[in-house]
């Protein structure tokens, strides 16, 4: 059947509803620490064509592959010559395919249900600020739709393309990031489930042909194996790809600094409030998919669903719900995951709700109609000022362990100070943070090459002309500035910064420069006067 024209107009409306909460000011929030590891790691691709996957850090390679493009039609070449709009570019694409992937999916959902998961997908104010994240999350849940979408429409028409396009999903999950495994537990499960629900009926739809099963597994192989071999020129990456499940399994429980408990998530979507901070909260989604669930097994018969699929995306959802719940290890972003799940089935219940509401009073269809209005606009404002207003306040839930706009005036000093000196920007500069503790810097300071990350004070090495440190090393500095040096080597410092400065809640950063070089900068800018 083809979409009638209103159809097409209101998914087109949703799409840039999409767009309209996702692409403004992407440069606007500082970079949390994952992004700058993330563009930093792109950055050595791109400078130097060469990625290699590390199975103990950074996920898989997709984002960083995919970021190429962004940075090839802005004709970068250095990690200097791109910015946060270059790398937030990325999700916020596939935050939009995310709707426009729906499209799809009509024949099984049907239009109002298809129309009103787009509409959730586009405002949902947690789908909105991760799409504007430059992490793998995004990317992940728009390749698990795509799989979801490819292999439903192979059980429809059992066409190889739809066979081979699962494959492709599949194996772009695997190489963007380890949780796959997840989505590919719920999504077997959720297929035993639906099945046993049809026990004794004729299931023909769900019969496989063995040639298209082997071209799912030998396409999902091929597309993961691309990825992780750097494009054939690093075997060992496909090996490590699995390897690096060692290093998720430990981290999952033993991580104490992200170890939450089983109603993290939930709460977080239900009912957030910090401090004086607004109100947040998704329990319009929430709530909806709980009437979807309910459809999709007590009343499918009563509306044009297909029950298999709506059956299937229940279990599902519920199934990544409970294994995300249960994983002890968990941040914010991880969520998305299954509300995305949720938004399905939220479209299905705002669809059966709109079927219900049909056939009574008038006053009854202006009520439910008004309140999934009003629902919709609600989420719609929270996006708005999760990522305009509150976008890096720690009242918005969101926000997790997030740099503050602090970290621009450290790079904004840095620079100043480099124009006076001899060296200009290849001026040495120390940094000394135990733990590495030091992210996101490395991206603010991109643009000077000669930086060394110190883990603690290094006594043998001469001081730099400029210092930034973690108060906790103070001691050791003053010991290496002061007293080591011998009398007539001895350089005076001077605070870098006129106030705190927080790198993160609770992180200070503290800055040191030589008055020589202090001295030059303020004479400078009192001439500029």
């Amino acid at each position: 059947m083809r979409p009638s024209a209103k159809n097409l107009l209101l998914i087109l409306t949703a799409i840039i509803a999409a767009l309209a909460l996702r692409l403004p000011q992407l440069q606007q929030r500082p970079m949390h620490t994952d992004e700058a590891v993330h563009a930093v790691k792109f950055g050595s691709l791109l400078e130097e064509g060469y990625y290699r996957y590390d199975s103990h850090e950074f996920h898989g390679p997709t984002l960083n592959y995919l970021t190429l493009v962004p940075a090839w039609l802005g004709s970068a070449q250095k990690i200097t010559e791109i910015n946060e709009t270059h790398l937030r570019m990325v999700p916020v694409f596939f935050g939009v395919l995310l709707v426009a992937l729906l499209l799809f999916l009509t024949n099984g959902l049907g239009w109002p249900a298809a129309l009103f998961a787009a509409a959730l997908t586009a405002v949902s104010p947690a789908m909105v600020f991760y799409s504007r994240y430059y992490i793998q999350e995004m990317l992940m849940v728009c390749f698990t739709f795509g799989a979801i979408i490819s292999g439903y429409r192979y059980t429809v028409n059992k066409s190889i393309v739809w066979a081979a396009l699962t494959g492709v999903f599949l194996g772009l999950m695997h190489a963007t990031k380890e949780t796959c495994i997840i989505a590919y537990g719920a999504m077997f499960v959720a297929i035993v489930f639906t099945l046993l629900l049809k026990r004794g009926k004729k299931v023909q739809r769900f019969n496989l042909r063995l040639s298209h099963v082997i071209t799912v597994c030998l396409t999902a192989i091929a597309v993961s194996a691309l990825f992780y071999s750097s494009f054939f020129s690093n075997w060992r990456g496909i090996l490590d790809s699995f390897v690096a499940y060692k290093t998720y399994f430990s981290r999952a429980g033993q991580d104490t600094l992200h170890i939450h408990p089983w109603y993290y998530y939930l709460k977080m979507l239900l009912f957030s409030k910090y401090a004086t901070g607004p109100v947040w909260t998704e329990a319009f989604i929430i709530s909806l998919a709980g009437v979807g669930i309910l459809t999709a097994f007590k009343w499918h018969n009563r509306f044009k669903f297909d029950a298999n699929l709506i059956q299937f995306l229940a279990f599902y959802t519920i199934l990544m719900t409970i294994a995300y719940s249960m994983i002890p290890y968990k941040t914010p972003w991880n969520l998305i995951e299954f509300l995305h799940g949720m938004i399905l089935m939220a479209g299905v219940g705002a669809a059966a709700i709109i079927k219900q509401a049909k056939n009574k009073h008038r006053l009854v269809k202006i009520l439910f109609g008004g309140i999934l209005f009003v629902g919709v606009g609600h989420l719609g404002t929270q996006a708005y000022f999760s990522n305009y207003k509150y976008y890096e306040d720690s009242t918005n839930p969101y926000v997790y362990a997030h740099p503050a706009s602090d970290i621009y005036q450290v790079a904004s000093r840095v620079e100043e100070l480099t124009a006076v000196h001899p060296d200009g920007q290849n001026m040495y500069i120390e940094v000394i943070f135990p733990g590495d503790d030091y992210w996101p810097l490395p991206w603010y300071l991109r643009a000077f090459p000669n930086v060394g990350w110190w883990k603690k004070v290094d006594q043998t090495t001469p001081a730099a002309p400029v210092i930034i440190a973690s108060p906790s090393v103070e001691k050791d500095l003053m010991r290496k500035l002061y007293e080591y040096p011998p009398p007539g080597a001895r350089n005076l410092y001077v605070p870098l910064f006129d106030s705190y400065i927080a790198l993160r809640p609770k992180v200070e950063i503290r800055g040191y420069v030589r008055q020589d070089w202090w001295d030059a900068f303020v004479n400078k800018s009192s001439d500029k006067r």
